[in-house]
């Protein structure tokens, strides 16, 4: 069985975008990059998450039973 993959036609994400596609609201992509939990980088004053770190971010989640 093969591991689920996000589509993706970019390299970097803002905040916002990382959240839409993650599902989650944005001030808890927040929350996870100043818990460094999400890591990103940062040019002047913009933050953009990379695809792979999106990637094994939601790889790295653990699933609950049903």
């Amino acid at each position: 069985m093969s591991t689920p993959t996000l589509a993706h036609t970019q390299l970097l994400y803002t905040p916002e975008e990382a959240a839409k596609l993650l599902r989650f609201g944005r001030s808890t992509v927040y929350e996870l990059m100043a818990t460094g939990d999400l890591k990103y980088v940062k040019r002047g004053r913009s933050r953009r998450i990379r695809w792979d770190v999106l990637e094994a971010y939601a790889n790295s989640l653990e699933l609950l039973p049903n």
